[in-house]
């Protein structure tokens, strides 16, 4: 049995990435709150046919925008939203399958109006799959040098504390015989020289930082710049960013789903 369901999500995954090729796709998604015309990058050549696909069958019309946030983003494409009751917890919905990371940074980044593929946490999702059919559309802020300074700083500490878990996992052992002995003193000094090796692997890391012509789009549209790097950025709302605003401004119940059904009437692919 087991088996033969993996034979079957095998067949969906396929189908799902087979489609012919499709390049410069101009999509129009019609919404209870206005149109947004979307070009879908050529760049992430899985995550645009997968989109289109799910357009062309109509996947999407009667779908709900079930998150909301102001200033950071809207998101759908949950099957599960299309006529749900109110209080119904959403999110979880999809086509039964996943599509491969295509992050593309800096190139593609969370620009105001971008569109990108939601997915699982790092925790349980480490090769960062998409969804198969959730996306959330950039609405962010603009974001000032104070701003990008603390992003990157907390780059940095992300990096630390990947460095700390690496080297800790070498004195693992020596750390817990030392607790258990009771010799305080020496499990300090071992902490210490943790600390100083986790420092001088630091230094000799390459520092993340954001790139300039990137931070003036940041600066001057907008977006939410700590994403980047982390999920598919796969198009960009080219007509109708205030609907973005729109949509993201409604009051919002439990969960940031809008109190006001907010729904996709329909995408259609234009060319």
């Amino acid at each position: 049995m087991k088996y033969l369901l993996s034979i079957v999500v095998a067949v969906i995954m396929l189908s799902a990435c087979s489609t012919q090729p499709k390049e410069g796709v101009i999509l129009m998604m019609e919404t209870s709150k206005g149109d947004m015309k979307i070009k879908l990058y050529d760049e992430t050549p899985q995550h645009r046919d997968n989109f289109v696909k799910l357009a062309e069958e109509g996947f999407y019309d009667s779908l709900l925008f079930h998150r909301v946030i102001n200033k950071f983003m809207i998101q759908g494409g949950d099957p599960e939203s299309k006529g749900a009751a109110p209080g119904t917890m959403l999110g979880n919905g999809g086509p039964g399958y996943q599509v491969p990371e295509e992050i593309n940074y800096p190139t593609l980044f969370h620009k105001k109006g971008a569109l990108a593929a939601a997915r699982t946490g790092d925790n349980v999702n480490p090769e960062r799959k998409s969804s198969g059919s959730q996306f959330y559309i950039v609405q962010g802020e603009t974001y000032n040098d104070e701003k990008f300074n603390s992003i990157e700083k907390r780059y940095e500490e992300m990096t630390r504390q990947k460095i700390f878990y690496e080297v800790l996992e070498g004195y693992k052992d020596t750390l817990q015989a030392l607790q258990q002995s009771g010799n305080q003193e020496a499990f300090m000094g071992m902490r210490v020289s943790i600390e100083e090796e986790v420092e001088k692997k630091l230094a000799n890391e390459p520092k993340q930082t954001i790139p300039e012509e990137v931070k003036e789009v940041y600066r001057t549209i907008g977006g939410v710049p700590h994403l980047d790097d982390s999920y598919t950025v796969f198009g960009e709302v080219i007509e109708g960013l205030e609907v973005i605003d729109s949509i993201a401004t409604v009051g919002t119940a439990q969960g940031d789903r809008p109190l006001e059904d907010v729904y996709i009437i329909k995408v259609e692919v234009l060319k």
